[in-house]
C-alpha cells in the first residue's frame, strides 16, 4: 500500500546537510538567521533614521524592535508568509517587506525606507561570511591544538622522509606534522585577513550613489554620510568586533563581486592544505605506519572483512575537492557583473558561498577527530626507517672517507655502484638491504692515510642510529610548539570550548 504520509526521504537533501556540516554551520546559513539578519538591518536603519530627523516615529521603531527582537526572531508562520508573498511579487527581500509589515502594522510604512535590496542582502551576506570565517578561523585553531599534541608525542620518533614519493633523509613523526600545521597556519591567517574584521556594504542605494537618501535629507550630504556612519556603528555587526565593520566605499549595486574570490580562493587553499594532510595519511595508512580512528564495529569493506580502510580521510579529500572546484564559480561571477550590476550572480552565489563553508566546516572536523585520534605504530615505522637506512648513511660515510684523506668523487661513486646493486638485491630478490656490508668488505675503501681499513675507524653502529639523521627536527618542533602553538591555545581557549562536538556525523 502506497504510504501517503510526506516523509522528508522524499525529496532530496543535501548531504552536506544530513552528513558532513556542523550544526553551527547550518544554523549560520538557514534561511532563518538568514531572515533574521534582514530584520535587524531594517530595525538599525529605521533607529538611525529616526535619530537622524526622518519621519520614522519612535513608535514605529519600538513596534519594529519589539517583533525583531522577540525571543527566536522571524516564527515559522511568518516565513511561510512571506513565501506566499514572493509567489505573487517574483521578489524575496519585497515578500520580507510585506511579512514584517503584515506583524508590525504601525511601522510598516518606513520598513526599507530609501534603501534598495542590496542595502538588505549584501550587508547580511557579508556578516553571514564573516561569521562563517570566524566559525572556520576557531576550528583552524583547534586543528592545529589537536596535531600540536601528536607532534609533541612523537617528535623524538625518528622516520623515513620521502621526496618523490622515494625514500628520503630521515625525520620525525612529530616534525612531519608540524610541516601539516605550519600549512594549515598559512592557510588560517589569509583567510581571517579576508574575513575579519566583518567588512560592510553601508547604505549605498542603487547604484550606489545614495541618491534616494539624499533626497530624503533634501540634498544635506553630511546627514547622508552621518546616517550611513550611524548604521556602520549600530548595524548586526556591532557586537563582533569593537573597531566596527569595514566598509567597501567604491561599489555599485552590490558589494565588489570580486571579493567573494578572495573568501572562496581563500576556502580552498585551506581545503588543498587539508587534501594534502589526509592524502598524507592515506599513503602512511598503506605503509602501515598509522592508522586513523577506527571503532570497535566499524566495517572497513563489505567484501573484505579484514580491510581498515582510512574513510575519515577518504572523506576529507572528497570534501576538499568539492571546497577547490567552487572557486571558478566566484571567478565566473566576478568577471560577468555588468556595469553597476547583472542580477546573474545570485541563483549562483546562494549555492556556491554555503556550500563551500559547509564543506570546508565538514571537512575541518573530520580532520580534528583524526588528529585527535592518530595511532602510529612505532615498530612498523622502525622497520621501514631500517631497511632504508643505509642508503641514508652513506653521506655521512663518504664524508668519514674524506676526513681520512680520501677524494670524495671517488668515494662517491663506489657507494654508489654498491648502493644500486644493494637496491636491485632488494626489489629483485626480496632481501634484505646489505649495502653496509658490501662497503665494510670492499678493500677500495681500506689504505687510508692513518694506515689502516677504513671500516676498523669507523663507527659502524653509530651509523646506524637513526637519530643522527634527523636533524634539528626536535628542536623544529618544540620551537613551533612554543612560538606558535602556544600562543594559539591561550587565544582560542574560549572560542574553542564553545565549539560543538567534532567528528563524522555519520
Amino acid at each position: 500500500m502506497t504510504n501517503l504520509t510526506p516523509s522528508p526521504y522524499d525529496t532530496y537533501t543535501s548531504p552536506l546537510a544530513t552528513r558532513n556540516a556542523s550544526e553551527e554551520m547550518l544554523k549560520l546559513w538557514s534561511a532563518r538567521h538568514k531572515f533574521n539578519t534582514w530584520r535587524r538591518i531594517w530595525l538599525a536603519v529605521a533607529e538611525a533614521q529616526h535619530e537622524m530627523g526622518l519621519p520614522v516615529s519612535k513608535e514605529q521603531v519600538e513596534e519594529l524592535r519589539a517583533v525583531v527582537n522577540r525571543p527566536g526572531g522571524i516564527t515559522d508562520e511568518e516565513i511561510r508568509s512571506a513565501e506566499k508573498y514572493e509567489r505573487e511579487l517574483r521578489h524575496d527581500v519585497m515578500a520580507h517587506v510585506h511579512a514584517l509589515g503584515d506583524s508590525c502594522p504601525k511601522a510598516k510604512g518606513i520598513i526599507h525606507l530609501g534603501m534598495t535590496s542590496q542595502d538588505v542582502v549584501c550587508n547580511a551576506d557579508l556578516l553571514l561570511i564573516s561569521n562563517s570565517v570566524g566559525l572556520l578561523d576557531a576550528k583552524l585553531a583547534r586543528v592545529v591544538l589537536a596535531f600540536a599534541e601528536f607532534s609533541a608525542k612523537h617528535a623524538r620518533t625518528p622516520t623515513l622522509a620521502f621526496t618523490h614519493y622515494q625514500p628520503a633523509q630521515p625525520t620525525t613523526v612529530g616534525r612531519r606534522c608540524v610541516g601539516w600545521s605550519g600549512d594549515l597556519r598559512l592557510g588560517k591567517e589569509r583567510l581571517r585577513q579576508d574575513g575579519l574584521p566583518p567588512r560592510i556594504r553601508g547604505l549605498q542605494g542603487a547604484t550606489g550613489t545614495q541618491a534616494s537618501y539624499l533626497a530624503l535629507f533634501d540634498g544635506d550630504h553630511l546627514k547622508t554620510q552621518t546616517l550611513n556612519d550611524m548604521f556602520g556603528v549600530q548595524g548586526p555587526w556591532s557586537p563582533v568586533t569593537a573597531a566596527g565593520a569595514i566598509e567597501f566605499a567604491e561599489q555599485g549595486q552590490t558589494y565588489p563581486r570580486v571579493y567573494d574570490t578572495f573568501i572562496l580562493a581563500d576556502l580552498a587553499s585551506v581545503a588543498s592544505v587539508l587534501h594534502k594532510i589526509a592524502t598524507d595519511i592515506r599513503l602512511l595508512c598503506n605503509r602501515k605506519e598509522l592508522d586513523e580512528p577506527f571503532e570497535d564495529k566499524q566495517i572497513g569493506s563489505s567484501a573484505m572483512p579484514y580491510k581498515r580502510n582510512p574513510m575519515r580521510c577518504e572523506r576529507i579529500c572528497g570534501l576538499a575537492r568539492f571546497v577547490m572546484n567552487l572557486v571558478g564559480n566566484a571567478y565566473d561571477t566576478a568577471a560577468t557583473q555588468w556595469l553597476e550590476r547583472t542580477l546573474d550572480d545570485s541563483s549562483n552565489r546562494r549555492l556556491s558561498l554555503p556550500e563551500a563553508f559547509l564543506a570546508l566546516d565538514g571537512a575541518l572536523d573530520l580532520m580534528h577527530n583524526v588528529a585527535s585520534g592518530l595511532i602510529v605504530h612505532e615498530a612498523m615505522v622502525k622497520k621501514n626507517l631500517m631497511a632504508e637506512l643505509p642508503f641514508m648513511a652513506t653521506e655521512n660515510i663518504m664524508m668519514e672517507c674524506v676526513k681520512l684523506g680520501g677524494d670524495r668523487q671517488h668515494y662517491h661513486e663506489l657507494i654508489r655502484q654498491h648502493a644500486q646493486a644493494a637496491g636491485l638485491r632488494v626489489k629483485q630478490e626480496g632481501l634484505d638491504n646489505d649495502l653496509l656490508d658490501r662497503l665494510k668488505n670492499d678493500k677500495n675503501f681500506w689504505g687510508t692515510k692513518r694506515g689502516g681499513p677504513l671500516s676498523a675507524e669507523l663507527n659502524w653502529d653509530g651509523v646506524m642510529d637513526p637519530m643522527k639523521y634527523v636533524g634539528r627536527s626536535v628542536e623544529q618542533t618544540e620551537r613551533f610548539i612554543k612560538e606558535v602553538v602556544e600562543p594559539l591555545r591561550e587565544q582560542y581557549k574560549d572560542a574553542i570550548a564553545t565549539l560543538g562536538k567534532n567528528g563524522p556525523r555519520v
